[in-house]
């Protein structure tokens, strides 16, 4: 299937895997690559060191392109926006502020720098400032969120900008890819499936947990902090929502916060950790390998997108 967006990573199918902080590694990100997707490594609130050496072990892999997810709240932002320069990274998606600082340099360099944006008008400025797409995520996402649905946003992402845009949010099958498409999309962001992909070096209990989960057992936590996120129902959020109610102050919230992705992802504890997962988790009920999710996830969404030609 090809898109702008696949002419423009040079990838066999429009499907990037989310930049998930401690979850998004150099196995998985080498894993959905070498499976025709862009693979990523989430940087997250990682030094610049472990950033560097997660893109030479991914390219011990795969010598297919893989890119890397830069949070701009990370201390260490400028340090890891030298390292993707240095170690010939080609593709950068950015969350949680404004790349425009970076983007002269990363441009030089040859770098596609793909935002992910929660809104038209921040879709529009990052055009703007040299994007060469959008994520257009919306609040059924796990992890950090913003306030619009997929569906809502989507289009209105696609009729502000020229650049292409990527959907996500809710997509973790061929139905999904399909309806993004026909909502103008041209490729899709797949962050949750992959979680349980066989190569996502992930805690079995926190596998096991989004495996069981259900449509309704997202959370969403920090709405009074102004950084809103999802990951399914257990003591830590029971916790952080009735601190919220009582009025908490943001540095209490923090607190509780602190680790408690690692916790979840690397040490396996689901009761007191983070278990960041998107309102999707419902529909994923069993682990497979990168490439297994992807061509059956194409394979769906071709066929019904083939229905509609006569």
């Amino acid at each position: 299937m090809n898109t702008r967006l696949t002419e423009l990573l040079e990838i066999q199918y429009p499907i990037v895997q989310g930049g998930m902080a401690w979850v998004a590694e150099h196995t998985l990100a080498a894993s959905v690559s070498e499976a025709g997707g862009m693979g990523l490594i989430g940087a997250g609130g990682a030094p610049a060191s472990f950033v560097r050496n997660e893109i030479r072990a991914g390219k011990k892999m795969t010598d297919k392109a893989f890119g890397v997810n830069i949070m701009l709240m990370n201390p260490e932002a400028d340090e890891i926006a030298k390292v993707v320069i240095e170690e010939g990274i080609k593709v950068v998606t950015t969350g949680a502020g404004n790349p425009g600082k970076y983007m002269a340099a990363w441009k030089e360099a040859g770098i596609k720098v793909i935002p992910v944006v929660a809104s038209s008008a921040m879709a529009r400025m990052m055009e703007r400032a040299g994007a060469d797409a959008v994520v257009a995520e919306g609040m059924e996402s796990g992890g950090h969120i913003g306030s619009l649905t997929t569906m809502a946003l989507v289009p209105q992402v696609v009729d502000a900008v020229s650049i292409p845009v990527i959907a996500a949010g809710g997509i973790a099958d061929g139905r999904g890819i399909a309806a993004a498409l026909m909502l103008g999309a041209e490729g899709v962001q797949i962050g949750t499936r992959f979680v349980v992909a066989k190569e996502a070096q992930v805690h079995q209990n926190y596998k096991e947990k989004l495996l069981k989960a259900k449509d309704i057992d997202s959370e969403v936590t920090g709405m009074s902090t102004g950084h809103p996120v999802r990951s399914l129902r257990n003591k830590m959020t029971k916790e952080y929502l009735r601190l919220e109610k009582e009025g908490a102050g943001f540095e209490e919230l923090e607190k509780l916060g602190l680790g408690a992705l690692r916790k979840a992802v690397v040490e396996g504890d689901v009761v007191n950790g983070t278990v960041m997962a998107g309102q999707i988790a419902g529909l994923i009920d069993r682990e497979m390998t990168c490439r297994e999710m992807i061509e059956e996830m194409m394979q769906q969404a071709e066929m019904l997108l083939n229905k509609g030609v006569r």
